[in-house]
């Protein structure tokens, strides 16, 4: 593959964007930072404090008078800067090729917040319907306090996508890839039809990670992350993160500080460290992932696989076209019911029963029980989430290791 065509599929044009190396490994390591640091530390230090002092009143006069005259160093309040937080959201916004970032405190924050800072009164928004359980629900019942409502559509359809958009729309929502049946949105479609109707463009990329793919370079807005995920990618942080140009991030900014979840210098240490080795972990659980869904395939016990890097997922060719690699989650349903389901994953010596992703350790979680839970078997069917569903996220473990594993599960069965 030549240099060109690399750019092309890993959608990091060499003249586009603020980060200044074109590897994504180099990028994860080194893009955002400041060379010169406190010290001459090499690694971004802890500024544990909430409160920040002033030299004199001259100073504090021009602080108030115009924060933008300041030096970047200067700050006055935890909940409006930490230098931790600020060297962690540089790096952010050059791996999302974004002008701006801000680092919060959860997936969810950055999703509400979000949302509550764009929508208007009266407003709506069109969402797809396979996503994060708790962003469709804030969606449709939450936002319903301040008046604001909701249309949900299948993923994939994009003339149910463009007919659910009204006069008073104000923004498209979605996933880039979906949890848990991996579906790829079209980011082609989904931001032609967002510019036709000029309402903005939000999007949950957490599965994807900014190594396969970055939706900004493709005329998104607004790109979401939970952090807590590859991001941070060793399961001991929550962070999420609002990555877009700075005409929308600036008051975003201003919203979460006065909505109040920001981050704390420990997690953004946390995420720093997290994200220098964000290209290598990805790399390896795109690798792994498909060689276990694969796997999977050809299993007798299995029923069906859906992963985006397999012939038969619905959106195969899509994910070819525009994937760089097609993460690390694959969910599959097993032959039988839930109690078959149940001796699977009990069985399972490698893999930790757990409902989140995306980090070092290999985790399995049972949709239904683990996810849906508080509904009932119709509430579930309705939304497509069967009772022998089961959805595995790839750790950095070696490929044989987890097959093996999964294999002896299987037996038990």
């Amino acid at each position: 593959m030549s240099q060109k065509q690399d750019q092309e599929k890993n959608n990091t044009p060499a003249e586009h964007g603020p980060a200044k190396y074109k590897g994504s490994s180099t990028q994860s390591v080194h893009a955002g930072e400041e060379r010169s640091k406190p010290y001459r530390s090499l690694i971004d230090p802890i500024f544990q404090t909430s409160t920040f002092t002033f030299e004199n009143m001259a100073e504090v006069c021009v602080f108030e008078e115009g924060k933008e005259t300041l030096s970047p160093n200067q700050f006055d309040y935890g909940r409006f800067g930490n230098p931790t937080i600020v060297a962690a959201e540089k790096r952010l916004a050059a791996l999302e090729h974004g002008e701006g970032a801000i680092l919060v405190s959860s997936g969810m924050a950055a999703i509400t917040q979000t949302l509550l800072s764009l929508l208007p009164a009266g407003g709506h928004l069109v969402m797809t319907d396979d996503s994060y359980r708790l962003t469709r629900d804030f969606c449709e019942n939450y936002l319903q306090r301040f008046n604001i409502t909701c249309s949900v559509i299948p993923f994939g359809n994009y003339d149910a996508l463009e007919a659910a958009i009204r006069p008073e729309t104000r923004l498209l929502l979605s996933e880039v890839i979906s949890n848990p049946y991996n579906r790829v949105l079209d980011l082609k479609r989904f931001v032609e039809i967002a510019k036709n109707h000029k309402v903005k463009t939000v999007v949950d990329a957490t599965l994807v990670t900014p190594i396969n793919l970055r939706p900004l370079d493709h005329g998104v807005d607004l790109v979401l992350h939970s952090a807590t995920k590859y991001l941070g990618g060793h399961n001991d942080l929550l962070a999420g993160v609002i990555t877009g140009q700075q005409k929308f991030i600036n008051p975003l900014r201003e919203a979460v500080c006065m909505l109040g979840g920001v981050s704390d210098p420990n997690t953004a240490y946390l995420l720093i460290r997290g994200m220098k080795t964000l290209s290598l972990r990805v790399a390896q659980q795109n690798k792994t992932a498909q060689a276990v869904a694969e796997f999977l395939e050809n299993q007798p016990t299995v029923e069906k696989v859906w992963y985006a890097g397999l012939k038969s997922h619905p959106d195969y060719l899509l994910a070819q076209q525009t994937l760089k690699g097609f993460g690390g989650v694959v969910s599959f349903t097993i032959k039988g019911k839930r109690e078959e389901t149940f001796r699977f994953l009990d069985a399972l010596r490698l893999s930790f029963i757990s409902a989140s992703l995306g980090g070092l350790e290999s985790l399995v979680l049972h949709v239904a029980t683990q996810a849906y839970g508080d509904l009932t078997p119709e509430e579930r069917r309705q939304l497509n989430i069967p009772e022998n569903l089961v959805r595995l996220s790839i750790g950095i473990e070696d490929a044989e290791d987890i097959i093996a594993d999964l294999d002896q599960a299987f037996e038990k069965i």
